[in-house]
């Protein structure tokens, strides 16, 4: 395996100075636009570095499976468009359908998500799959570095979990893979002296994406049904975050999402105050902890998975509204609805409703889990669904009458944290009273709850203590 990414990596090495050379020598070249990250004149076609140091030592060196001929197969035939739109600048409609081609060359090969029961629900998904996640990493391109570094740790997490799994041929191209990115990435770091275009862009999404469905062909080694759902998607969390952001905020803006725009998760963090590179430091940080959190999923029990799954899901809506709230558009051009949506969490209850439900559920599983065992067996599980309704119901009623939905979270105080504890205490002494639950149980779950709530209810105004908004940033100057 090692053999194989050093050759690849030294692959990178070499073929990519030349294809920069030579971009630069025919003048295909990325020059600055107003929606574009970059400053200067910077060569372009470093995919077709990435893709011969891919493609070369994994057909030299690698064993050939019917898998791996597939997902090579495919990629290539990606690669060839996105080097006819870095050629043509072919419209949107035309790279679709070369994108659902070859995703449908792929399913009709026999690879798929295994994550319902219907063969024809199946089929949908796995199209969908391939090409968003295809467009969210083509999406992802958007500043030195970030999508090569993202795409390098989805490739080393996808490659563990294959190892993991007993599938070494497909851990070894992943090896391949990783290696020519992170080749890639010495001369595509900041400051870039190439771009891997659409051609790269496109190749490495559809080879990540399609890589991600050979889990589904492990004969069930997968420990529990949530592993085979949850792990794709965690290790190629960032670039369907960040692709999920833009699309979301520019759709409520009026604005078309293939639109390119200093609007994606890496540029607000920057308007934040971060630098360039700390940005794109940021979310690898979020690659690799989305890829760990993978892997605990991959050997957890069901409802550890899904206790965690949660909790981080909890961390990533909360910082996608906070990036949401940054202006990366002019005052002008600002629609209603985007108002709308950037005070989202401050307008509307329904959001601190639905996440208060979240962390209800959260702390009473974890107070039982903690002092007694997880509710695996069928009776303990059973009851614990059954208490479950009305542990939501009372402990939410409990936050209202206590005035917990009171006030925006922006100016949440400490003063605040009292009117917390009473409803928090009044809803676990309601609910232990009527259903009940055990004193321990009732006491940990309160302090659990109570935390979760406050850290909430804080958690924008810490991030405005650590990356405050820029128009706030001014205002506090004046």
């Amino acid at each position: 395996m090692t053999a194989l990414f050093l050759t690849a990596l030294l692959c990178a090495l070499a073929f990519t100075p030349v294809v920069r050379a030579l971009a630069r020598r025919k003048g295909i070249v990325a020059k600055p636009k107003t929606d574009r990250w970059h400053t200067r004149p910077t060569a372009m076609l470093g995919g077709i570095a990435i893709f011969a140091a891919v493609i070369i030592p994994l057909l030299v060196i690698l064993p050939p499976t019917r898998q791996s001929r597939i997902v090579m197969a495919a990629s290539a035939a990606m690669f060839l468009v996105g080097l006819a739109d870095d050629f043509l600048h072919i419209k949107p409609y035309q790279k679709l359908i070369g994108q659902l081609l070859a995703a449908a060359a792929v399913v009709y090969s026999g690879l798929m998500l295994p994550w319902t029961a219907s063969f024809t629900l199946n089929v949908l998904i796995t199209l969908f799959w391939l090409v968003g996640i295809t467009n969210a990493v083509n999406m992802l391109d958007n500043m030195d570095g970030l999508a090569a570094g993202v795409s390098a740790i989805a490739a080393a997490f996808l490659g563990w979990n294959f190892l993991a799994n007993q599938q070494v041929p497909e851990a070894l191209m992943l090896a391949g893979f990783a290696g020519a990115l992170a080749g890639f990435l010495v001369y595509n770091r900041h400051p870039a002296s190439i771009f891997m275009g659409d051609c790269g862009s496109l190749f490495v999404g559809f080879f990540l994406a399609c890589s991600a469905l050979l889990n589904g062909t492990a004969g069930g080694r997968s420990r529990s049904v949530v592993a085979v759902l949850a792990v794709p998607v965690l290790v190629l969390l960032v670039p369907i975050f960040d692709t999920t952001l833009v699309t979301l905020v520019r759709k409520v803006a009026g604005r078309s999402v293939s639109q390119g725009g200093r609007d994606h998760a890496s540029h607000r963090l920057v308007a934040l105050g971060l630098s360039e590179k700390y940005a794109v430091w940021m979310l690898y940080t979020f690659a690799i902890a989305a890829g760990l959190l993978a892997m605990l999923v991959r050997h957890a029990a069901l409802d550890i998975s899904l206790s965690a799954i949660a909790a981080f899901t909890v961390v990533l809506t909360l910082l996608g509204i906070y990036l949401a709230r940054v202006r990366v558009y002019d005052e002008s051009e600002k629609s209603p609805a985007f108002t709308v949506l950037v005070n989202f969490s401050y307008k509307r209850r329904l959001f601190e409703v639905v996440l208060d439900v979240v962390l209800i559920a959260l702390s009473f599983y974890c107070a039982n889990a903690l002092l007694f065992r997880p509710p695996s067996g069928s009776g303990d599980w059973n009851g614990f669904l059954r208490a479950m309704p009305m542990v939501l119901a009372l402990k939410l009623a409990a936050l209202l009458l206590s005035g917990v939905y009171r006030g925006p979270w922006r100016y949440a105080r400490l003063s605040d944290v009292p009117g917390y504890a009473t409803g928090v205490l009044f809803g676990a002494t309601v609910a232990g009273l009527l259903l009940h639950i055990g004193l321990p149980v009732l006491v940990l779950d309160a302090v659990l709850l109570l935390l979760a709530i406050t850290a909430s209810r804080f958690a924008f105004r810490l991030l405005r203590k650590l990356l405050p908004l820029p128009h706030e940033k001014v205002m506090s100057e004046e």
